[in-house]
Parts: C-alpha cells; sequence; structure tokens
C-alpha cells in the first residue's frame, strides 16, 4: 500500500476508512499507468516514473499489479496492453458503480447518525 496519505485522508477518521483511500489511491495509480502504457508505444519503469513524477518502485509495483491481472505484458521495449485490458475497463466502471452505490449508503447511514437525537428514527 502507499505510504503517502495526504491530511484529508488521515481526518477521514478510522484506519479501516484510511486503508480503503489507499487503496484508491493504488487503483488510481494503476489506472494512470494502464492509461499511459495503452498509447500504444511500450513504455519502461523509468520512462513511465520520469512522465508521471513517481518513484520507480511505485511504477514497478503497479506494473507488476497490472501485469498479474494479466492486462499488460512485458516486451523488450517496456509495457504493452493485452487483449484483456478492455475487459478491465469495463469491470472497472462496473466495481466503480457498486462503490458509488455502496458509499452513498454508507453516507446516508452517517447523516442519520449526526442529526439530533430527536430527529432520529428509534436510535
Amino acid at each position: 500500500m502507499d505510504e503517502e496519505m495526504d491530511d484529508d485522508a488521515k481526518i477521514a477518521g478510522a484506519p479501516l476508512v484510511d486503508r480503503i483511500v489507499e487503496e484508491l489511491d493504488l487503483l488510481s495509480r494503476n489506472v494512470d499507468i494502464l492509461q499511459r502504457v495503452s498509447g500504444g508505444t511500450p513504455l519502461g519503469i523509468i520512462r513511465l516514473s520520469d512522465m508521471m513524477q513517481l518513484p520507480i518502485h511505485k511504477v514497478r509495483y503497479s506494473l507488476h499489479l497490472l501485469e498479474r491481472e494479466g492486462v499488460i505484458q512485458p516486451s523488450a521495449n517496456g509495457a504493452v496492453v493485452t487483449d484483456k485490458a478492455k475487459d478491465f475497463w469495463d469491470d472497472l466502471d462496473r466495481g466503480l458503480d457498486r462503490m458509488t452505490e455502496s458509499i452513498q449508503i454508507l453516507k446516508d447511514r452517517a447523516a442519520e447518525r449526526r442529526a439530533p437525537a430527536s430527529s432520529r428514527k428509534g436510535y
């Protein structure tokens, strides 16, 4: 997981929420890298690191995760996308929709708990 969590994420509260925020940051980085690799030209770790202004070890880790998912593969000139990349984008879209629904439900529940005691339903 990423060690770099900004102050807003730390304020978010519970360690569980912080871990989820870190995972979303990692997902975002992986998506950024996949987008760049999808440009058609193979890209290596150093080039991606320079382009994205990220440490090499973070780029290497993201490439490893994307390769493990089967959406990229190494070549002599750097990472290239595979045919599974389209499925990845479709799955990402569906997964983000599910997360959005879950987040909204949690936000609604949290708002209920923040409401004054007199307006809560049976709590």
